[in-house]
């Protein structure tokens, strides 16, 4: 059966999230207005409404995007897995406007259903990584008595502190000094 109506149109979704994401950035979550998205994005507000259902689905959605750009295949070898885990993570957060993340984090912290969201977002990732972590347990690579969990985020905290709190560069080589100062020095192979 043929669907019915125009056929969707592929960019929307990019100019939208970009349209939200500069709106972010200008006036914070609170400031952010569907109307003014939508006028940045030139698509009707009904267009935006029929995706997304509110401005808080919205910056799910533009928090998503951002997740995606930082891919993680765990390849069999956890200390390059999380090396190169830790320095996407490092490069996605560098490439973004630092406001933007700290409001995106202010909105998940203040907004109960984007902080529902970003957490359920980012909970198969976190098991993706920590069970990384317990390969590495198993591989001696980390001692036993450490707690996956505690150690992904001793991994990925530190880049939102330098971020956020500190602003010193996120570089290839911090994060291979988290890595390091986590695993302990690689072995020679």
């Amino acid at each position: 059966m043929a669907e019915r109506g125009r056929p969707r149109d592929a960019g929307i979704e990019g100019r939208v999230l970009a349209a939200a994401a500069a709106e972010i950035r200008q006036g914070g979550y609170d400031a952010l207005s569907i109307d003014r998205v939508a006028e940045r994005a030139g698509v009707a507000k009904t267009t935006l409404y029929r995706r997304w259902a509110s401005k808080a689905e919205l910056v799910v959605a533009l928090i998503t995007n951002l997740r995606e750009d930082v891919p993680f295949e765990p390849s069999g070898s956890p200390r390059d897995d999380l090396t190169a885990l830790v320095t996407a993570i490092a490069a996605n957060l560098t490439a973004t406007p630092t406001t933007l993340i700290a409001d995106l984090v202010a909105a998940a912290a203040r907004e109960p259903r984007v902080g529902e969201s970003v957490r359920a977002l980012w909970s198969e990732r976190h098991r993706a990584v920590t069970a990384v972590v317990a390969n590495a347990q198993q591989a001696g690579i980390v001692l036993s008595h450490v707690s996956p969990a505690v150690l992904v985020d001793q991994l990925v905290g530190p880049l939102y502190y330098r971020l956020l709190v500190t602003g010193e560069p996120l570089t290839p080589d911090y994060a291979q000094t988290l890595v390091c100062s986590v695993l302990g020095p690689e072995e020679p192979r």
